[in-house]
This record gives C-alpha cells, structure tokens and sequence, in this order.
C-alpha cells in the first residue's frame, strides 16, 4: 500500500506539478495549526502575571490585596498541568 501511494505521488509529481503543489500547501495549512506551540505559548503568557506581587504587611483591612500569593485572581495554568 505504501509503494502504491509513493508511485503515484512520483507520478503525480512528475506530470501535474501544478496540481500537486496547491493541494500539499492545503494539506499543510491544515495539518501545521494543531501541531504549532504558539497556541500553548500564547495560552501560558495570558496566565503568567507581567507585575509579580510584593509582600505587604496585612493589617486585616486590605479587601482588595489576596491574602496568598496562590489565591486565583486571573487565568490558571491547571491546563498545563493536564496536558
């Protein structure tokens, strides 16, 4: 089955470049997007805060300070942990 299908991609090749070229550039701009690491890139940037916490003194009256470094206050990386 294997060298069935690389005969006729030679021959294909061969003969109807023109054909060929099209449809393996559609092949790959469908294939490519799954497999690309940018998605997850992008995926793990937005989760990653871009201004770290600094430790405060909590004198029990700051409602908008999270108490723990590790409370939720935007997106989780518990994706990535699946993976």
């Amino acid at each position: 089955m294997a060298g069935r299908l690389a005969t006729f991609l030679k021959d294909a090749w061969a003969k109807e470049l023109v054909l060929v070229v099209p449809f393996t550039i559609r092949g790959l701009t469908l294939i490519l997007p799954t497999l690309s690491p940018f998605k997850y890139a992008c995926m793990i940037n937005q989760a990653t805060p871009y201004n770290y916490p600094v430790p405060l003194r909590d004198d029990g009256n700051m409602p908008g300070v999270p108490s723990h470094a590790q409370d939720p206050q935007g997106p989780s990386l518990e994706w990535l942990r699946k993976l």
